[in-house]
C-alpha cells in the first residue's frame, strides 16, 4: 500500500493545478494545492490509483453488480454536464457543513474532516453528522450513475497497523450509513489508507482532527466502466 501511494503521490502531483477545491462555507474556490504546498487532493489521487489497478476479474465484477442494480452508464458524450449537475448540488446541499467538495477532472471528491465525524481513535459516526451525511445521500440517489469509493484515513497517532485497520473501519462505518439509506451496495467499494495521505499538518492537534476523515470520490459510470 505504501508503494502504491508513493507512485500516486508522483502522479498527482503534477495533476494538482488541475484540481479545483471550493470551500463549503462559501462555495469560493480555495487556494489551489500547488500553493499550500500539501495536496487535498492527493486522497483522490490514491483513490483513482487504487481503481485502476484492479485486477480485470474485479472490474467485471463490479460491472456485473451495477447490471445487476439496474444501474446503467452515462449516456454519449454527457459525463462532463453529469458531474457539473451533480457538483452543483452538492455544492448547494453542503455549504455550511464543514464538508469541502473537490473536483478532479470528471470526478467529485467530497472531504468529511474528523472534526465533524469522528473522535480521536473512534470509528463510530457522530450523531450530529447524520444530517449531513442525510443530505449527501440525497443527491446520490438522485445522480445515481457514479461509483462511490468511501476511503478512510486517520492521523499519525498510534502504530502504522493499528492506523491502517482503523482506517478501513472507518470507511466501513460510512458505507455502512449509505446503504442503511438505501443506497445501492453495487456502487459502493471501501478501502483504508491509514495514516499514508495526510492533507495537514500531524504535528498540530487541528491538523490531526483533517486527517482524521473520510473521503467520498465519486465516479462516474461509463461504457468502459
Amino acid at each position: 500500500m505504501k508503494n502504491l501511494f508513493i507512485i500516486t503521490c508522483l502522479i498527482t502531483a503534477s495533476a494538482l493545478s488541475g484540481c479545483t477545491t471550493f470551500d463549503a462555507y462559501t462555495g469560493e474556490e480555495k487556494v489551489s494545492n500547488t500553493a499550500k504546498g500539501a495536496g487535498i487532493g492527493a486522497g483522490i489521487g490514491a483513490v483513482l490509483a487504487y481503481v485502476k489497478n484492479k485486477d480485470e476479474s474485479s472490474k467485471k465484477r463490479r460491472k456485473q453488480m451495477l447490471q445487476g442494480a439496474g444501474i446503467g452508464a452515462i449516456a454519449g458524450g454527457g459525463v462532463g454536464y453529469y458531474m457539473d449537475s451533480q457538483e452543483a448540488e452538492l455544492r448547494k446541499q453542503l455549504r455550511g457543513s464543514g464538508v469541502s467538495v473537490e473536483r478532479d477532472g470528471d470526478n467529485i471528491n467530497l472531504i468529511m474532516p474528523g472534526n465533524i465525524t469522528f473522535a480521536s481513535d473512534g470509528q463510530d459516526i457522530n450523531s450530529s453528522f447524520y444530517n449531513v451525511l442525510d443530505s449527501v445521500i440525497l443527491v446520490l440517489q438522485e445522480f445515481n450513475k457514479t461509483v462511490i469509493v468511501v476511503a478512510g484515513y486517520t492521523d499519525s497517532t498510534g502504530a502504522n497497523a493499528y492506523n491502517q485497520a482503523l482506517s478501513e473501519r472507518r470507511a466501513d462505518s460510512v458505507a455502512q450509513y449509505l446503504m442503511s439509506r438505501k443506497v445501492a451496495p453495487a456502487r459502493i467499494e471501501t478501502i483504508g489508507f491509514g495514516e499514508d495521505a495526510p492533507i495537514a499538518d500531524n504535528a498540530t492537534a487541528a491538523g490531526r482532527s483533517l486527517n482524521r476523515r473520510v473521503e467520498l470520490s465519486l465516479l462516474p459510470i461509463t461504457e468502459g466502466t
